[in-house]
């Protein structure tokens, strides 16, 4: 028994099961079932004291209230029919044009990614889009549910609110906003563009259809249109916290919560339904998944990785960035984001990484994810939206397409932090 506990290959094999349930669902569990199980196995059998497991649940305390702020916001925004509206006003202005509702929905996938994270994308926009897609009886919906899929990682770094990964791997040592913008700015447009240009290349065929130019746009609710500003309020609170260099988490729970409590008063009742359909099981997800990072910590994986990191950056400083981020895009997709961003960040605090490296490796983090539908748990939210309207995407089938989509714009963004690194 002592053998099995001072050996980290049970550590190891643990959190490796509970990151391929995460990813794989088997018997269709929640992926916080794996992860929470993998987390009390290493404290049951002894490789992980329950002290240190209650430290790493509490060292995503920031992350928890973020989430939470932002998934009370995208669900208000989704039973007010806010993302409903502004999809439908989208289908009314491509005026019976397939190509120009793609352009228009790209759009609008890129803005609520890039202000309301791409968990909002995937949740949220991907149920309005279908229902779009029905409105102007489009034969092949495909094209358009991709937009979600793809953007909701393409545009993930344009901000720091953009992705919970994003407060994962920098956790305290999160940029200021300024410093943000001169860091990702270029890198993330050159990602939303280059997803762009060859994801519509890829379905130009299918954009030859005919769709309904005839598409009633119903009016925007007393409710939906509060919902609406105090998100954009909530953005706001959000990026002046970003600014004044102050986490992210308490800010945006609490414009969340003045937003649920606003509504409420608003419509005069308790909206406890809205609350019950979130899905709250992201929280205790995430923190299994430090637990399990802090029990991999303890074999001396995120020590070695640090080392390797530091190795790299010193040997190879013209290339630590791009081997860092393709690195860590392949990571992605064999072990989901989330995990690997929690790796990732802990072994970047480790070994000290200079600037370019640290973001290097959250572009491969966010936008690395897009090659497969395993990638990200944003992914994983779409085709789970999908699947419940009947629609099904295979692993291959996506993968083919994640390959050419993902490829030019990895490279346009990696090949921007490399050259500002030059500079």
């Amino acid at each position: 028994m002592n053998a099995l506990l001072s050996s980290p290959v049970p550590v190891w094999a643990i959190a490796a099961v509970s990151t391929l349930g995460v990813i794989t669902r088997p018997f269709r569990l929640p992926e916080a079932v794996w992860a929470v199980l993998g987390a009390l196995a290493l404290c049951g059998l002894g490789m992980l004291p329950w002290s240190d497991a209650l430290t790493a649940v509490g060292k995503g305390l920031d992350v928890y209230l973020f989430l939470t702020g932002m998934m009370v916001a995208s669900e208000l925004a989704r039973k007010e029919g806010l993302f409903d509206y502004l999809a439908a006003l989208a289908a009314k202005r491509a005026s019976g044009s397939a190509k120009k509702l793609f352009l228009l929905m790209y759009c609008v996938g890129t803005v609520v990614t890039v202000f309301m994270s791409n968990d909002a994308t995937a949740v949220v926009l991907t149920p309005a889009v279908i229902a779009v897609a029905h409105v102007v009886k489009a034969e092949k919906p495909l094209p358009y549910l991709y937009i979600c899929a793809f953007i909701a990682n393409a545009a993930s770094f344009a901000l720091p609110i953009s992705n919970p990964a994003n407060l994962v791997i920098f956790q305290d040592r999160m940029p200021t906003l300024l410093n943000w913008l001169g860091r990702f700015a270029v890198p993330s447009a050159l990602s939303i563009v280059a997803t762009y240009l060859t994801l519509r290349f890829m379905q130009r065929q299918e954009l030859t259809q005919k769709i309904e130019s005839a598409v009633e746009v119903s009016e925007l609710s007393a409710a939906g249109k509060a919902t609406g500003l105090g998100i954009v309020a909530t953005a706001v609170a959000m990026l002046g916290g970003s600014a004044l260099d102050v986490p992210l988490g308490l800010p945006t729970f609490c414009a969340g919560l003045a937003l649920f409590v606003a509504i409420c008063v608003l419509k005069g009742k308790f909206l406890g339904a809205h609350l019950g359909e979130i899905s709250w099981t992201v929280l205790p997800l995430v923190a299994g998944l430090f637990v399990l990072v802090e029990g991999l910590q303890r074999t001396g994986v995120i020590s070695d990785l640090a080392a390797v990191v530091k190795s790299v950056a010193a040997s190879t400083p013209a290339h630590a960035g791009w081997m860092s981020g393709v690195v860590m895009a392949v990571a992605c997709n064999l072990l989901n984001n989330l995990p690997a961003g929690l790796i990732a960040g802990s072994a970047l605090t480790a070994a000290h990484a200079p600037t370019p490296v640290a973001s290097a490796v959250l572009i491969g983090v966010d936008l690395g994810p897009n090659f497969s539908v395993t990638g990200s748990l944003a992914t994983i939210l779409w085709l789970t939206a999908l699947r419940r309207d009947g629609i099904e995407v295979t692993a291959w089938s996506f993968l083919k397409l994640g390959a050419v989509v993902t490829l030019p714009a990895l490279t346009a963004a990696l090949g921007a932090v490399a050259l500002g690194a030059t500079l």
